[in-house]
């Protein structure tokens, strides 16, 4: 009886209990894929196909996350699980042991017992309360090894998913090229002409010089304008998903120090513009890079550098989340998301945003207008 005793206080103490959130993570991102599927179906009849796709597009991207931080959980979570049904085994395989040789014990040994009939009863006292601990505890095993086998073959599956997933994001950005390409009707400020933009690029050393002789590219005069932003300031959604990595006037991993903020993004994730906006510039500049400069609002200027791809015209003026360019980097592999889970601190965001905020040719801390508090 001691040793039953012993092996039942071994087994029933700290029981893990089953979780379900890391499999109904994955589960919900699978969800989300498909409906961005059905979206990218969809789109092509849109009347906005602009707008179609570039929902479509955030939420292939918003799916793919949700998958890859649920299989990151389950991996983890399956790993716990097998981690402490490892270090119960030989504890409940010693306690079968002992219930099976009381089974097997016949009736009448099983009524003996040293201290005669008040012992018997005490012992059989003792078996009937830890009873239904031993049938709890048989029962949370059993969700363990269950939940251990389905987060396995979520992971198992998760292969087909995340290959489908993404065939159609990398279907609907080259979809929303071309419809950005074919898109007409657009509000237009100025129109730019090509060769003060050429002249004013070649006699410009620094994005201050530049950004001063911006009003000298139009073929003309540029139309006035009396849009404002100021009831958002400090409260502009960022361009991109990603994580901040230096905030203005910090020095970077190769000792430079610029005044505005960085931001860590996916490979080939889909940057917007944040509010509606005049594009003053689009194209490489300087060492910055390919980069799009937008005008919210008369002397104030948004500056996204690190683009590979850069959509609209010099001159239009775009709506609110209108897609102005993609990431660079190429689109990780299957095996690469399934075998690289990540410590859910943004280390898959390999590709680097810069923004800078300028106001009346002076650049000012990007925070002072965008909402950095959360991590996309």
């Amino acid at each position: 009886m001691r040793v039953l005793a012993a092996a039942l206080a071994v087994v029933l103490c700290g029981p893990a209990e089953a979780q379900n959130t890391p499999s109904q993570a994955a589960l919900a991102a699978a969800e989300m894929l498909e409906q961005a599927s059905i979206s990218l179906s969809e789109a092509e009849s849109a009347r906005d196909r602009v707008r179609a796709l570039t929902e479509t597009i955030q939420a292939y991207e918003a799916g793919l996350s949700a998958m890859r931080d649920g299989l990151r959980m389950a991996a983890t979570r399956e790993a716990q699980l097998s981690a402490e049904l490892r270090a119960r085994e030989q504890d409940v395989a010693q306690l079968l042991g002992v219930l099976q040789t009381i089974e097997t014990t016949t009736p009448p040994v099983l009524m003996l017992h040293p201290s005669g009939p008040l012992g018997a009863a005490r012992a059989g006292m003792m078996l009937s309360e830890v009873t239904p601990g031993l049938n709890a505890k048989a029962q949370a095993l059993a969700q363990d090894l269950q939940e251990v086998q389905t987060l396995r073959l979520l992971q198992q599956d998760a292969a087909e998913t995340l290959t489908e997933g993404l065939t159609g994001v990398q279907s609907a950005r080259t979809r929303l090229s071309e419809a950005i390409a074919d898109r007409t009707g657009l509000p237009q400020r100025f129109v730019e002409d090509p060769i003060k933009t050429a002249i004013l690029i070649s006699s410009t050393e620094t994005l201050d010089g530049f950004a001063t002789g911006l009003s000298e590219i139009s073929e003309g005069e540029i139309a006035e304008s009396d849009d404002s932003i100021q009831s958002r300031k400090g409260d502009v959604p960022l361009p991109v998903q990603g994580v901040l990595l230096h905030r203005a006037g910090e020095t970077d991993a190769a000792g430079v120090t610029r005044p505005g903020l960085v931001l860590g993004a996916r490979p080939r994730a889909l940057v917007t513009t944040p509010t509606a906006a005049t594009i003053r510039y689009r194209g490489p500049l300087l060492d910055l890079g390919n980069l799009i400069i937008l005008e919210p609002q008369p002397g104030l200027l948004f500056v996204f550098s690190g683009l590979q791809e850069v959509y609209g015209d010099i001159g239009q003026v775009i709506p609110e989340g209108t897609p102005v360019g993609l990431m660079p980097g190429e689109t990780p592999e299957i095996g690469a998301i399934l075998s690289t889970r990540g410590d859910g601190t943004g280390t898959d965001r390999s590709e680097t945003l810069y923004i800078e905020v300028r106001e009346d040719n002076s650049p000012v801390d990007p925070e002072s207008w965008f909402r950095t508090s959360k991590d996309g």
